[in-house]
């Protein structure tokens, strides 16, 4: 499961760099939070919770589990908990709000997402 889904979070990071090129900063930022959220599917897969038997039902809960069962248990420092949650508040601005994600904003999410995605693919490693 861990290897269709980082590759899924690759093909996302490909997406969203595209979508910024083209100038669609709420596409971009989408993108590259998924890019994390299939990351952070593998991570929870790889640490042995039963994400595949019984998935969040929702994006925080997604992200909680991250923090109590990656980052509590010292596997990826808290830095990468806490870029997950900012991205998918980026995320929701860009899904779900008039005002388009700036340009700034856009290439910060797909920095992070650049950053987590290359830190669970180490951990994976391991």
């Amino acid at each position: 499961m861990t290897h269709g889904l980082m590759d899924k979070a690759q093909k996302a990071l490909a997406s969203a760099r595209i979508l910024l090129d083209a100038g669609d900063t709420d596409g971009a930022t989408n993108r590259a939070y998924y890019a994390m959220f299939d990351a952070t599917m593998a991570a929870l897969s790889w640490v042995g919770s039963d994400v595949e038997q019984s998935p969040p039902k929702a994006h925080g809960g997604l992200i909680t589990s991250f923090g109590q069962n990656v980052v509590k248990k010292g596997k990826l420092p808290a830095e990468f908990g806490r870029s997950l949650n900012r991205v998918q508040e980026l995320r929701l601005t860009a899904d779900y709000l008039a005002e388009p994600v700036s340009l700034d904003k856009a290439q910060w999410a797909i920095q992070e997402a650049v950053r987590f995605v290359a830190a669970v693919s180490g951990l994976l490693l391991q």
